[in-house]
């Protein structure tokens, strides 16, 4: 399928690793220009110039923490400028706090929920110019139910959800679609369960257990599944949280 996603102009936000990075690449891959950020700059860039062999015309990568409201709106309006113009914005970074201690709430407010409202709002300029415009935030499972990260991680992943689908209602009347991708449990090299995999085996056990298909689910399946969401072809696809955790969760959405 094509997915009509050549020559759109799109934003990732944590782009250089997980599944930022694979929809960075899933995006470069059908011809989107993509520009990335990331907190190592240095990373941002090397990431940037490999993107330019997926596909992509043009690359930007460029050093933000996007709890910096200032500099990541700063970074979104020179991109949309020296573009001409943005399509698709996907706020993917988060804090991964589980604590709850105030440090924690503090930055999952930061970084989860003002991080993506600093993202759209700056874009918002250019993308009520877009004929195709769409806006995805990570969310995740923990955003819907009650799991070991209950408290600041999945309580900011449930505003997300209510935030982006509020961005749904608002602007559907201007052409702007917004939706929220709910991931499960995610394996990669690196990522949080590499980590609790051999540092808390009896966790990443119970967690594995939890999941029917009796394995984590891959960056590049995330990457899938908002490629979609934020292309063309769901031009009638807003206000959803499209949540991909292999029959990980056993409530019904309503």
């Amino acid at each position: 399928m094509d997915l009509q996603l050549k020559g759109m102009k799109a934003i990732v936000t944590g782009g250089t690793k997980g599944i930022g990075l694979a929809i960075a690449r899933t995006l470069a891959a059908e011809g989107a220009n993509v520009a990335i950020c990331a907190r190592d700059a240095a990373a941002a860039e090397r990431t940037a110039a490999a993107l330019m062999d997926n596909g992509a015309s043009k690359v930007l990568g460029a050093g933000i923490d996007v709890t910096d409201g200032p500099a990541l709106q700063s970074w979104v309006k020179e991109v949309g400028t020296q573009w001409g113009g943005l399509d698709i914005v996907v706020a993917n970074v988060s804090a991964l706090a589980i604590g709850n201690d105030i440090e924690s709430w503090r930055k999952e407010f930061e970084t989860d929920m003002l991080g993506t409202v600093n993202l759209v709002d700056a874009a918002m300029p250019f993308l009520e110019q877009s004929k195709a415009a769409s806006i995805v935030a990570i969310s995740s499972v923990s955003g819907r139910e009650v799991d070991f990260a209950a408290g600041p991680y999945g309580t900011f992943k449930a505003a997300l959800i209510h935030y982006v689908q509020g961005l749904a209602y608002q602007l559907a009347s201007k052409g702007i679609r917004a939706n929220t991708v709910s991931p499960g449990n995610v394996y990669f090299e690196g990522g949080v369960w590499d980590w609790i995999e051999h540092n808390d085996p009896k966790l990443y056990s119970e967690a594995l257990a939890l999941n029917p298909t009796g394995r984590m689910a891959r960056p590049q399946e995330i990457a899938n599944a908002v490629a979609f969401v934020a292309s063309p072809v769901a031009s009638f696809v807003s206000g959803t949280n499209l949540v991909v955790d292999g029959a990980l969760t056993r409530g019904v959405q309503l």
